[in-house]
C-alpha cells in the first residue's frame, strides 16, 4: 500500500523541540522570485496560509479555489492538496502541530477546529490588514526570539483563530447552541480516528453515550446531514485522495479503509460518485 506523500514542518532552529512543532516564513522569501508548484500531498501538521496578494490557483481535498489578494487558507492535517502560487505573491505561511497549540487546555482545542473547519477565508481590506498584523508580530516574535517568545506566539495564535471564528460565524449566521456544537466537534474527532474500524451510526452513539436519534438530530441541525451521510462522505473522500495521490491497487486501498470485500468497495464507490474506483482515477488524475 502506498502512501500519500506526508511534509512535515521543516526544522531550521535551534531549538529542536519548538521547531518540530511551529514554523512560519514570508511567502516571498520561499518563491525567491520563482512560481511554487506543488503537487498532491498531506501535511502531519495545521498549514495556514496568509496571502496580503495572491495569484496561482489551490486545490483542497479535490474543491478548488482562488488565490487572491487578502485571502487566507486553514488546512486541517489529513488534507489532500496541491497548489501553484505566482512569484509577486506575499504574506506568510505558517505551520504548527496540535501539540503546539494546546498540549492540555481543551477549550484551544474547540476553537481550532472551528477556525479550521472553514479552509478559504477572504476578507475585506480592514478585517484582512487587523489579522495581517497579528501574522506580522508573531514573525517578528519568532525571529527575534527574545524572553517569552512562544508564550507570545501561542496568545496570538490564539486570536488569529478567535477572530477567524468571528469572521465564520458573521458569514454563516451560525445559530447553533453550544451544546450541539461541542457535540458536532466530538463525532467529526472519533470519525477521523475509527473510521477504518468502525461504519455503524450506532457505534458512534454509542462513543458518545447518545442514541441514534440523539446523535442524528444534533447532525441534521448543524450540519443539514445524518450520521450515515457523513461516515459515507468521509470514506469517499479518503478513497479519492488515495486513488488521486498514489498508486495503489484499488484492492489495496479498500483493504486499508477496512473493506475485505472488494467488489462490496467499488459498488459502494460508484453509488457515491458514479465512478468505479479506477475510472475515477483515469479522469481526475
Amino acid at each position: 500500500m502506498e502512501n500519500i506523500p506526508i511534509r512535515h514542518i521543516n526544522t531550521t532552529q535551534k531549538e529542536p523541540s519548538f521547531s518540530k512543532s511551529f514554523g512560519i516564513k514570508r511567502i516571498q522569501d520561499l518563491l525567491s522570485g520563482k512560481d511554487m508548484i506543488q503537487e498532491l500531498h498531506r501535511h502531519d501538521f495545521f498549514y495556514v496560509l496568509v496571502l496580503r496578494k495572491g495569484a496561482g490557483h489551490h486545490e483542497i481535498d479535490f474543491k478548488p479555489y482562488p488565490v487572491s489578494d487578502n485571502s487566507i487558507f486553514f488546512m486541517r492535517p489529513g488534507q489532500v492538496h496541491q497548489h501553484i502560487l505566482k512569484a509577486g505573491s506575499t504574506g506568510y505561511l505558517m505551520a504548527f502541530k496540535t501539540v503546539f497549540f494546546y498540549p492540555n487546555d481543551s477549550a484551544p482545542k474547540h476553537l481550532l477546529r472551528k477556525a479550521s473547519a472553514t479552509n478559504f477565508y477572504i476578507l475585506n481590506s480592514d478585517i484582512f490588514k487587523k489579522l495581517f498584523s497579528i501574522l506580522d508580530y508573531i514573525f517578528k516574535e519568532y525571529t527575534n526570539k527574545n524572553e517569552g517568545y512562544i508564550d507570545i506566539i501561542k496568545a496570538n495564535l490564539i486570536i488569529l483563530c478567535t477572530e477567524l471564528v468571528r469572521q465564520d460565524n458573521k458569514t454563516h449566521a451560525n445559530k447553533n447552541n453550544l451544546y450541539a456544537q461541542e457535540r458536532l466537534e466530538q463525532f467529526l474527532e472519533l470519525l477521523e480516528i475509527h473510521i477504518y474500524k468502525h461504519k455503524q451510526v450506532s457505534e458512534y452513539a454509542n462513543m458518545l453515550n447518545l442514541s441514534t436519534y440523539q446523535l442524528n438530530t444534533i447532525l441534521k441541525s448543524t450540519l443539514g446531514k445524518t450520521c450515515s451521510e457523513l461516515i459515507n462522505e468521509y470514506i469517499i473522500l479518503e478513497a479519492k485522495r488515495h486513488l488521486i495521490a498514489t498508486t495503489s491497487q484499488v484492492s489495496q486501498i479498500a483493504y486499508h479503509l477496512g473493506y475485505e470485500d472488494v467488489s462490496y468497495f467499488i459498488r459502494f464507490f460508484k453509488k457515491h460518485t458514479e465512478y468505479t474506483p479506477e475510472a475515477f482515477r483515469h479522469n481526475f488524475r
